[in-house]
C-alpha cells in the first residue's frame, strides 16, 4: 500500500532532517561516498516500505539501520579482495578547522583507520555522544568502545603530529 500524502511528507521532512547526519555517519564507517549515499538510500528505501511499522525511536532506528548497512557492505567487500576499496577516499569532516591542508590530512587520517576506529571517533567527536551511548549503539562493550577511541586518537597523533 502507497504512502499517503502525509506520510510522504512526513518521510521527505525525516530524510531532509536526519539524511545529512546519517550520511556523515556512512561515509566516516566506509571512506567511500557512493556507498555511503548507497546505504542512506537503502536504509530510507526499506522505512518506506515498512512505512515505520513498529519503530519506537526513529532517529535510533535509522543510526542502526546505516551502520547494520555500513558493516554489510564491508563484509562483501572483504569477501571480493578485487573490489575497490579506497580508504584514503576524501572524507567530509564536519570540523571547525577552516584550514584546507589541514581538514585534507584529517580526512586522509581518519580514511586510513581501520572502519570501527573510525566509528568511534565519529560518534564520540563528531555527533558527542557518550562513550556508554556507542556501547549501546554498536553492541560493544564500554571498554571495547573507549579502547577503539584510544587507539585511533593514537594514531591520529602519531601520524599528524601537532599541526596547530
Amino acid at each position: 500500500m502507497p504512502w499517503s500524502r502525509s506520510e510522504g511528507d512526513e518521510l521527505a521532512d525525516l530524510y531532509d532532517r536526519l539524511g545529512p547526519g546519517l550520511y556523515r555517519y556512512a561515509l566516516m564507517i566506509l571512506a567511500d561516498p557512493v556507498g555511503a549515499e548507497d546505504v542512506v538510500h537503502d536504509v530510507f528505501l526499506a522505512l518506506a516500505r515498512r512505512r515505520g511499522a513498529g519503530i519506537v525511536t526513529i532517529d535510533a532506528y535509522l543510526k542502526l539501520a546505516v551502520r547494520n548497512g555500513c558493516y554489510s557492505v564491508l563484509r562483501r567487500r572483504k569477501r571480493r579482495p578485487d573490489a575497490e576499496n579506497d580508504t584514503t577516499a576524501r572524507l567530509e569532516a564536519a570540523g571547525d578547522d577552516d584550514d584546507p591542508a589541514n581538514r585534507l590530512a584529517l580526512g586522509a587520517a581518519l580514511g586510513r583507520l581501520p572502519p570501527e576506529q573510525r566509528e568511534v571517533v565519529h560518534l564520540k567527536a563528531f555527533e558527542g555522544l557518550t562513550f556508554q551511548e556507542i556501547a549501546d549503539l554498536t553492541g560493544e562493550s564500554i571498554n571495547t568502545v573507549a579502547g577503539r577511541y584510544r587507539y585511533a586518537l593514537d594514531r591520529l597523533r602519531a601520524e599528524l603530529g601537532d599541526r596547530r
